[in-house]
Order: C-alpha cells, then sequence, then structure tokens
C-alpha cells in the first residue's frame, strides 16, 4: 500500500517534471487541464510528502569530454560493509553512481571516462583499494530512460 494516494494527474506531473524540472507551473497546468494555484498545491504535496526527493539537471557528459560510459560489476572481500563500498567508490571522481545488489555480486558501478584507456585506469584504481576481489565491466552503447 503507497504512503499517498498518487492519481492520474499526479502521475502527468511528474512525467512533465522528469522532462524538465524548471517547467512553470502555468505550463503544467494548462497540460493537465488545472488552474496554475491547482497544480501548485499538488506539487507542493508530491514534495512535502516525499514522493518529489529533488529537482536536478540532466548533463551532456560526451560535451565535457566524458564521452565513455561503464558500469563495473565489482565483487569485493567478504567483510566489506556498504559505507566501506561507497566510501570507495567515492574516492574516484569518475564514479557516477554506485549500486549495491544481490546476488553473485557486490556493487554495480557507474563510471564516466574520457576513453578506453581511461576507463582502464580507474578499473586498475579500483581493483588496487585492497577491498576489491573482481570486476567485470560492461560499456554502455546507447540509453533509453522513462520519463
Amino acid at each position: 500500500m503507497p504512503d499517498i494516494e498518487v492519481d492520474d494527474i499526479d502521475h502527468a506531473l511528474l512525467r512533465l517534471l522528469h522532462e524538465d524540472g524548471r517547467r512553470t507551473f502555468a505550463d503544467m497546468a494548462g497540460r493537465v487541464g488545472l488552474s496554475t494555484a491547482a497544480t501548485k498545491r499538488r506539487i507542493d504535496r508530491l514534495r512535502e510528502t516525499g514522493v518529489i526527493t529533488g529537482f536536478t539537471v540532466q548533463v551532456d557528459h560526451k560535451k565535457l569530454g566524458w564521452a565513455v560510459e561503464a558500469f563495473s560489476e565489482v565483487r569485493y572481500a567478504g567483510t566489506t560493509s556498504v559505507g566501506d563500498i561507497v566510501e570507495t567508490a567515492s574516492r574516484q571522481p569518475e564514479v557516477q553512481a554506485v549500486y549495491t545488489v544481490a546476488g553473485d555480486l557486490d556493487a554495480l558501478v557507474q563510471v564516466r571516462v574520457r576513453d578506453l584507456e581511461h576507463l582502464q585506469e580507474v578499473i586498475d584504481r579500483l581493483r588496487r583499494t585492497g577491498t576489491i576481489t573482481g570486476t567485470r565491466t560492461l560499456m554502455v552503447l546507447g540509453r533509453w530512460t522513462r520519463t
């Protein structure tokens, strides 16, 4: 059972904000058929209840010279805590996210790098931390995300 009732209009507002977090209340109101005030109240409620946890920016990493994206499956030594996993990854500026997972591996580490040589440097750096016992890296060829 969800913590809050979210209807079709709320879902439409969330999709609109996901597409462009800088949309005005008036723009969203016109698209969902509500008044600007009613739209603002709904967005405020979604924020207050924690459905919306923040607003962010989408970056074109290629324009910043970080054209290669990869995910590295990482296995850690048996006694490594989640905090230690995050600590190890956070020291690497190329690491974008860490997902701790259940199964054969311990974490899925998302990295962005300039090129394949840079990727090799990052993987080597991670392996030298002493807590990682194995890696397998997957290159991202394309991306689709739900809006």
